[in-house]
């Protein structure tokens, strides 16, 4: 998907507004940082950075899976970041296995001592299965986070880690009473190939997979502009891709490998300026496409190369049979 160039766009730089709604907050750019790590000395350490980074640039930041902090409260501290981030929101995050097996008043709770804005429920069969300690019961879950979107205390995200999730489910999931759907496509980290790295003996079944999934870009055309409550990460490396993103209907877009990447690099500093690129590209396809804010970029002139709408056309067509 490319946007037409307005050549004359009768914009100041200085007007242009990246701001974005979510979860009740106004967020400075339309980015979040993705649930990632948690749990060891290692993941403090970068959740403490990535937090510090978060609060700066006025953009939403997860934690990892906190399966650990509910087998072990004694790792509270562990991921205890809100009062680095205290203007922005902090994703929680936990398994959708864990919310149909776990105490859930307990997870409930722990939300609030961490003071949490939301609730990210990942969805990750393929990892598991390369996991030798992964689960291998995935019956239930959709009854499963239907109850938690119920019940808990606040909005409930569910996300995908890297394979994406097909529109008819998407629509399930906000039918269930999930606040957002992260799509969380293919064309970013494999988790299936990350895991084989762990059992050498997988790799060749691991090597099958590697290009598993559903792209993050034809799932976001695949709902054909419509403003509804999506998510994008999987795959999204710069500025542009975002603002693509954006156009196509995402109302914030995630990073997780690009950000872990200069979080240990150079700690909160290095995501910044990270971040400070992503934003110098989505506020020139801004002024270039002659969209002031966000709602505008949706609304600007763009359109498909014939390889990108063949791809479309025939994923739609198998998602159409899969919904029989």
């Amino acid at each position: 998907m490319r946007f037409v160039h307005i050549a004359l766009p009768e914009l100041s730089e200085g007007e242009l507004d990246t701001g974005a709604d979510f979860l009740g907050h106004r967020t400075k750019l339309p980015f979040f940082i993705s649930c990632m790590t948690g749990g060891s000395a290692g993941g403090f350490k970068a959740n403490k950075e990535l937090a510090r980074a978060a609060e700066m640039l006025g953009i939403p930041v997860g934690v990892g899976s906190l399966r650990v902090l509910v087998e072990n409260p004694s790792l509270f501290a562990q991921f205890n970041i809100k009062p680095l981030a205290p203007s922005v929101p902090l994703l929680a995050n936990l398994g959708a296995v864990q919310m149909r097996d776990m105490d859930r008043p307990a997870v409930y709770e722990i939300l609030k001592r961490l003071e949490a804005q939301a609730l990210v429920i990942h969805i990750n069969p393929g990892q598991e299965l390369f996991q030798p300690e992964g689960d291998r019961d995935f019956r239930g879950l959709k009854e499963a986070i239907a109850n938690v979107c119920e019940e808990c205390p606040l909005p409930v995200i569910v996300k995908e880690t890297g394979f994406g999730i097909a529109p008819h489910l998407v629509r399930e999931l906000l039918a269930s009473g999930a606040a957002y759907v992260d799509l969380a496509g293919s064309g970013g980290t494999n988790w299936i190939l990350v895991e084989a790295y762990r059992q050498p003996e997988e790799m060749d079944a691991a090597a099958q997979f590697a290009d598993w999934g559903i792209p993050t870009a034809v799932l976001l055309a695949s709902f054909g502009g419509r403003q509804i409550r999506l998510l994008a990460s999987g795959g999204v490396r710069g500025g542009l891709d975002a603002a693509k993103a954006l156009a196509m209907g995402a109302q914030l877009v995630g990073f997780a490998l690009p950000v872990i990447r200069e979080v240990v690099a150079g700690g909160a500093d290095a995501v910044i300026s990270f971040f400070r690129r992503l934003e110098k590209a989505l506020r020139t396809t801004m002024l270039l496409s002659g969209s002031k804010d966000i709602p505008a970029l949706r609304r600007a002139a763009t359109w498909r190369e014939s390889n990108f709408s063949a791809q479309l056309n025939a994923f739609l067509r198998a998602e159409s049979f899969a919904r029989g």
